[in-house]
C-alpha cells in the first residue's frame, strides 16, 4: 500500500473528481474525424498510430519526440519491452517517418534518447531528415553499478528537413554564468558583467548540458510519470528552434512538459498520449500554467548556469531526505 505522502511533497496529485474532469477535455481520434474540432492547445488521447493519419501534414514549426527507450519499463499499465537493436529500428521505422510528415518544411525535430536507443534513433532519423548535432545533458538522477558506469547522460537528436532553411535563435538560449576569473581591458570588463551579486558573462551554449536538474518530488513540475523530462530541458528545445505564436507537437506527450513549458512560453501546441491518466496529468499542469508560468533555471529570459543549478541540487537532496509518510 501506498504511504500518505510527506507534508512537502509537491508532485501533482489529482482526485477522481479532477481526472473525470480533465478528462471531458480530450480529443479522441473519433473528435478528429469532425471537421469542425479544432486541434490547436489540445491533448490527444488515443493510440499514435490511429491519430497520425488524422492529423495534417506540415503543420508544426517544432517537433519534441520523448519516446520509449529501448528499456523494459512499465507505464503505468502501458508496459514497453526491451528488444534486439535491429527490433528497435523497427519499431522507429513504424512510426517516425509519419511524424516527419507534420513538420514543416522550415521546421525542426528534436528526437530524445539514451545510450542503449541513441545509435539505432541516428540511423532512422538520418533516413527523413538532416542530423545537425547530438545534444547530450547530464542527468543527476539513476542508480549506481557495482561492474559498469553509472548511467547519467541522455542524448537529444538535432534535425530539420533543410539545412538552409530553419530558424535558430542563439541569443534566446545563452546561459549566465559566474565568472571566476574576469578579464579586463583598460580597467573595463571585457565581455562580461560586473554587479554588485557577483561578476557574470553570458555564454553560448555548447551540445553538452549539465546545468538541468531532474524534477524531484518537491519540485511542483513533478508528476509519478517514470521519465518526466525537466521544464528547463524542454524550454531551451523551444526557445531555439520556434517563434511566439509558432506550433510545438509532441506526439509522445507524457505529463505533458511539452504542451506546458510551450504554453508558458507563448507558443501553440498539440501533444498525443495514449494513458488517459497522463492526459489527465497534463491538463491540470496546463490549467496551473495559466496562473504560474515560471520555469525554474530560467528567470527574466536567461538561463542560469551551473553554479545555480548546483544550490538548486543541494536544496532537492535536502529535501529527498525526508521520507514519504
Amino acid at each position: 500500500m501506498k504511504g500518505e505522502r510527506a507534508s512537502r511533497n509537491r508532485t501533482l496529485q489529482l482526485t477522481k473528481e479532477e481526472v473525470t474532469f480533465y478528462q471531458q477535455r480530450l480529443v479522441t481520434s473519433s473528435n478528429l474525424k469532425r471537421l469542425d474540432v479544432s486541434l490547436i492547445d489540445k491533448t490527444i488521447n488515443d493510440d499514435l498510430m490511429v491519430t497520425l493519419p488524422l492529423l495534417p501534414n506540415e503543420f508544426a514549426d517544432l517537433i519534441i519526440i520523448d519516446p520509449p527507450y529501448n528499456l523494459t519499463k512499465d507505464f503505468h499499465g502501458n508496459k514497453f519491452t526491451a528488444r534486439t537493436q535491429e527490433a528497435y529500428i523497427m519499431y522507429l521505422r513504424q512510426w517516425l517517418p509519419s511524424v516527419v510528415k507534420k513538420l514543416k518544411p522550415t521546421g525542426t525535430l528534436y528526437l530524445c534518447g539514451d545510450w542503449r536507443c541513441s545509435a539505432a534513433m541516428q540511423i532512422v532519423l538520418s533516413e527523413h531528415l538532416h542530423i545537425l548535432n547530438r545534444i547530450t545533458w547530464q542527468r543527476e538522477k539513476g542508480r549506481g553499478a557495482l561492474s559498469n558506469w553509472k548511467n547519467s547522460m541522455e542524448d537529444i537528436w538535432f534535425a530539420v528537413k533543410d539545412p538552409n532553411n530553419y530558424y535558430f535563435n542563439l541569443d534566446a538560449v545563452k546561459i549566465k554564468r559566474q565568472v571566476i576569473a574576469p578579464y579586463r581591458q583598460n580597467g573595463k570588463p571585457k565581455d562580461w558583467e560586473e554587479t554588485e551579486h557577483g561578476n557574470f558573462r553570458m555564454t553560448c551554449p555548447s551540445n553538452f548540458w549539465d546545468d538541468i536538474s531532474v524534477p524531484f518530488w518537491s519540485m511542483p513540475e513533478n508528476t509519478d510519470h517514470p521519465t518526466q523530462k525537466p521544464e528547463k530541458l524542454i524550454a531551451k528545445l523551444i526557445l531555439a528552434s520556434s517563434r511566439e505564436g509558432d506550433m510545438v507537437f509532441d506526439p509522445f506527450l507524457g505529463s505533458g512538459t511539452t504542451s506546458v513549458v510551450a504554453k508558458k512560453l507563448h507558443r501553440h501546441y498539440i501533444g498525443v498520449e495514449i494513458n488517459p491518466e497522463y492526459c489527465s496529468w497534463a491538463e491540470k499542469r496546463l490549467e496551473l500554467a495559466t496562473e504560474d508560468n515560471t520555469i525554474q533555471g530560467y528567470a527574466d529570459g536567461v538561463f542560469l548556469g551551473k553554479e545555480y543549478t548546483e544550490s538548486t541540487k543541494c536544496q532537492n537532496d535536502s529535501d529527498k531526505r525526508e521520507p514519504h509518510r
